[in-house]
């Protein structure tokens, strides 16, 4: 067995480099890429992951795992050996179903439509957008009947991000939620809102970065094994336990959009960070699924980032930074204004409470792409629609409506519902960190992280994808996914807090 199970940690060893070659080619892509490379990044990319993809669907890692599945059985669920072969047979069983030039195809229509969508954005040209994302749901649709599905279209695609879990489910969760959500919205809207004018005015953009830096720093983000830089939507990115990079976006007359834009890209890299430094090179070395890990951002962004502990401790500092902007405006102010609830049109904007509903427009309109039900052309109008039905809002330009998002000219369908489920699994970790670390507040409110950062690692980033979602969930909360943590927090913040 021994022989045979370094065999395999080699061969995805390799894979592993190769993804991750190919994910430095996309970060490049996003950063510090000259415009007019976006042909040749696409040829490049495509190569690497069609490589990737032929060493890692190989008949010989097959074997190796068909022969180590029966010798780990008797192992420890938890340990190196059992993980590795149990994931990776999961996954060799997925890759093998679709086939090298789908994948090939797929890495270069992705490549293309990230350059058109940052042209379409830039331009608010939806037409330069639209056929390249009909070729992404063309692939897609592809994708999810290579790889089967018992009852949804939209079930194959889902799994991707979240092992296991089916279309219907989340209908469910999203329905329930909603039922208990708007009341709570509606509720909050009877109040007065508080002022935050003073948030909409020019801020020193380098002194917004430096500042962003410093909290993250203090979280415990190490930029010693990463970096942050610049880009059209923000993002985490990966290449090893050692290199774990974010990018934050920087509006010069609106404070919120990259501070809390760095808070969250933070919380998703510390996850990362934190991941058991044995699985290095592995299928094992990655967050256990997107809802975990878009709860870490959120648990960082909001659960932290916006309480009054954070900014007891981080306001003063902020207000010394830009005095001429916040010398007249209270602690109490502020916190307020951070946390106004008013349904806004851009998701990463979103206030905390209205935020789910942006999701759940997204899980409604690509269902509807996969399943064939709306056509391309039809999303201007069908987002403009949808919109107003959930907020009340209408977009008054494409670029501020349906080109918001960078996630479909990612191919990322079947990814949105994992942020919400995100927010839901965040207040679930953190109702049971508070039970297990009384004095929670205080640190926070001294600038003081590391108890935190430390049960996270503990309970959740050292395992990486040894356990699932619902594992960590089942072992640390003794439950598994509910909303009722998330509605109780909010419940207390905006019903009680926030209207005082």
């Amino acid at each position: 067995m021994e022989q045979a199970f370094v065999a395999l940690k080699e061969r995805l060893a390799q894979v592993e480099d190769l993804r991750a070659a190919a994910d430095v080619l996309e970060w490049d892509q996003e950063t510090y890429m000259p415009p007019g490379a976006g042909a040749a990044r696409a040829a490049q990319i495509a190569t690497v992951r069609r490589l990737a993809h032929e060493r890692f669907t190989d008949e010989a890692v097959g074997a190796l795992l068909e022969k180590l599945a029966p010798a780990v059985e008797d192992r420890d669920p938890l340990s190196f050996e059992a993980s590795l072969v149990r994931v990776a047979r999961r996954d060799y069983e997925q890759a093998t179903k679709l086939s090298v030039d789908l994948v090939g195809a797929l890495a270069e229509a992705v490549s293309l439509a990230k350059e058109a969508w940052k042209e379409a954005k830039e331009t608010n040209a939806f037409p330069v957008f639209a056929p390249h994302l009909q070729r992404l749901v063309e692939l897609n649709v592809e994708k999810a009947e290579a790889l089967g599905y018992a009852d949804r279209r939209y079930d194959a695609l889902l799994d991707q991000y979240e092992p296991g879990l089916k279309t219907a489910e989340v209908e469910r969760v999203f329905q329930d939620l909603a039922k208990k959500l708007v009341p709570i919205v509606h509720a909050v809207a009877a109040h007065e809102p508080p002022d935050d004018s003073f948030l909409h005015q020019p801020f020193s953009e380098e002194k917004q970065w430096a500042f962003g830096v410093s909290v993250i720093q203090d979280f415990g983000y190490d930029f010693e094994r990463g970096r942050q830089d610049r880009s059209l939507h923000p993002f985490s990115t990966a290449f090893a336990i050692s290199d774990v990079r974010i990018t934050t976006r920087i509006k010069a007359e609106f404070l919120n959009t990259a501070l809390f834009g760095t808070l969250h890209e933070a919380g998703h890299a510390l996850y990362e960070q934190g991941i058991d430094p044995e699985l290095e090179r592995t299928p094992l070395a990655d967050g256990t699924s997107l809802a975990m890990h878009e709860s870490q951002s959120r648990l960082w962004e909001i659960l932290v980032g916006r309480s009054r502990p954070f900014w007891q401790h981080y306001y003063p500092r902020l207000q010394a930074t830009f005095p001429t902007q916040l010398s007249g405006v209270s602690l109490e102010a502020f916190y307020r204004a951070v946390n106004k609830v008013q349904p806004s049109l851009i998701r990463v904007e979103a206030d905390g409470l209205t935020y789910n509903l942006h999701i759940m427009l997204r899980f409604d309109i690509e269902q509807a792409l996969i399943e064939g039900r709306v056509g391309v052309n039809d999303l201007p109008d069908l987002w403009n629609e949808t919109m107003h039905e959930y907020l009340g809002l209408r977009p008054a330009t494409d670029t501020e409506g349906v080109l918001q998002d960078i996630h479909w000219s990612l191919g990322a369908f079947g990814y949105f519902p994992t942020y919400a489920l995100g927010n839901l699994i965040s207040a679930q970790l953190f109702e049971k960190i508070r039970a297990d670390l009384p004095d929670l507040d205080q640190e926070i409110s001294r600038g003081r992280f590391a108890p935190l950062l430390h049960w996270l690692r503990t309970h959740v980033h050292q395992y990486g994808r040894k356990l699932t979602a619902t594992e960590i969930l089942e072992r640390t909360t003794g439950e598994g996914l509910t909303a009722e943590p998330w509605l109780a927090f909010v419940r207390e913040k905006y019903g009680v807090s926030m209207s005082n």
